[in-house]
């Protein structure tokens, strides 16, 4: 058993609960090893106390599963079994109490897990026990991270030899994508964005047939899945010359962006790190336009805890991962996001992502 199972465990004996079921297939890989996609089919990984964990995959899955996992036993099903049942027969008695991940179980999964499994209607959310765990990386996730990292700035730099004057944004994202699996990537870690002219001034615009002219902003919000990992980077680029209120917007977001940076470090809270941003951009006067948090946290999903939002009190740890975003989008003109992935260090921090910041112009 793996010291996250064994924390899970401790975790068990804390609070009073005999069966874990975990199905979220993030979660399943975070514990086991084995990254899948099982559209409709149920996967799961189980333990109860006193044993070792198990695993239910499709039996589609199950010489993957067995390459790639560390549990030893693992049960199949096929697609006229009933799953529930099968996993039902082979758990030790009892299941007492028992935990899922209620943001991920729905209430026909629940249904049909209540009546194969006969457990007490009582559950426990065991999300947070997996958050907690989540938060911290180890150096093996903190080197997958990397890579995911260095696979989106390298496809940002080939995607950037196809900008000129009249490309539409869907081409842009075309070539984003066609580079993400050239260079090796398993798939965006989200849907690619690239906007220009005043559509940049939409925070999660969507690429459409809007072409490329001279005096644009150029944004690219773009991101990789590579081992399970995911990266996340935004640049934002001129095409041609600017006005000097773009520019002026351009240098306010670089400066809150590397303020953040500058102020992270064990032991702060992370809505410190967000105050660190907004004060550069409210003395500059486009406080009304910054309009999100600060970033996430980022590990084996693009999006997870934390939010770094200015009400955050958790204090930063070694370990962590996680964005810093700063924007300012004003309406009918452009908008600006540089956006980093930075982990925690001992005494600081280390910048993931590398790719120039200063304006550039195509």
């Amino acid at each position: 058993m793996n010291t996250r199972w064994s924390g899970l465990e401790q975790k068990m004996k804390e609070v009073g609960i005999q069966t874990l079921l975990i199905t979220d297939p993030k979660h399943v890989y975070y514990l086991t090893g084995f990254l899948s996609n099982p559209h409709e089919r149920f996967l799961a990984a189980a333990l109860q106390l006193g044993s070792e964990p198990l695993l239910i995959v499709p039996a589609l899955d199950e010489e993957a599963a067995r390459a790639a996992s560390d549990v030893q036993d693992i049960i199949t099903h096929q697609d006229t079994d009933n799953p529930y049942l099968i996993l039902k027969n082979h758990m030790n008695g009892s299941l007492g109490t028992i935990g899922l991940e209620k943001e991920h179980v729905s209430i026909s999964r629940y249904e049909q897990l209540k009546d194969a499994l006969s457990f007490d209607s009582y559950v426990v959310d065991i999300g947070p026990w997996l958050r907690d765990l989540r938060v911290c990386k180890s150096p093996e996730e903190i080197n997958k991270i990397r890579h995911a990292v260095h696979l989106i700035e390298q496809v940002l730099e080939e995607a950037l030899l196809s900008v000129k004057e009249g490309i539409s944004e869907n081409e842009l994202v075309a070539e984003v994508e066609y580079q993400i699996r050239k260079l090796g990537a398993d798939g965006p870690s989200f849907d690619s964005m690239v906007l220009t002219g005043e559509k940049t001034a939409l925070p999660h615009g969507v690429p459409g047939t809007r072409q490329l002219s001279r005096g644009d902003l150029l944004m690219f919000d773009i991101g990789v899945y590579a081992s399970g990992y995911a990266s996340d980077i935004t640049r934002t680029f001129a095409f041609g010359e600017l006005s000097e209120e773009k520019r002026t917007i351009y240098e306010t977001v670089l400066a809150a962006n590397e303020a953040a940076i500058a102020a992270i470090k064990p032991g702060v809270t992370y809505g410190s790190i967000d105050k660190a941003a907004r004060d550069v951009i409210d003395e500059a006067g486009y406080d009304e336009y910054f309009i999100h948090r600060l970033g996430h946290g980022l590990g084996i999903d693009v999006h997870e805890f934390p939010s770094i939002h200015g009400n955050n009190e958790y204090l930063l740890t070694e370990g962590n991962v996680f964005t810093v975003e700063p924007g300012i989008y004003v309406p009918r003109v452009g908008g600006v996001r540089i956006e980093d992935d930075v982990l925690v260090t001992h005494d600081g921090v280390d910048v993931l992502t590398s790719f120039p910041k200063k304006l550039t112009y195509l």
